[in-house]
């Protein structure tokens, strides 16, 4: 029971909000960004996209070795995610299972009141690109304490 304890309490020091292994570079940002509102139509997608008020947008770079994570946080606007190597698994603190994001695809947080971390539980380096819009002069990141 004791080892159990001590267990669980090492285990959420290990998943607590410090990343692991990860090293971010801020390749743009903060850059202004006034009110947009566009609308893309094709035989195949849709895309439609709208700010209200001036946002900062940035561009972010992550590279997260074999083992490593983000540390739990959250943003206070969207980030669409790139993933251009490796293999992502996001975990959020509002569901129970991890999402896996393969090399070549993208995916989106959604930003505001969740918290999420990802995690490289692959052999070899997880590269992500994220473009994200937060509202103008907002901290980009916000640590948590792992759920």
């Amino acid at each position: 029971l004791v080892a159990g304890a001590f267990g669980g309490i090492a285990l959420r020091s290990a998943w607590a909000t410090a990343g692991l292994g990860i090293t971010t570079t801020i390749i743009a940002g903060p850059t202004e960004l006034g009110e947009v509102e566009v609308k893309s139509e094709s035989e195949i997608n849709e895309v439609e996209f709208k700010t209200k008020g001036t946002s900062d947008v940035y561009v972010v770079y992550n590279k997260i070795a074999p083992g490593g994570h983000t540390g739990w946080h959250s943003h206070p606007g969207p980030s669409i995610v790139s993933v251009v190597s490796g293999q992502a698994t996001e975990y959020r603190d509002d569901s129970p299972d991890g999402v896996v994001h393969e090399a070549g695809t993208a995916f989106v947080d959604e930003g505001g009141d969740h918290a999420h971390m990802v995690v490289n539980e692959g052999s070899t380096d997880l590269v992500l690109v994220a473009f994200q819009i937060i509202p103008l002069g907002a901290t980009r990141r916000i640590d948590h304490d792992a759920p």
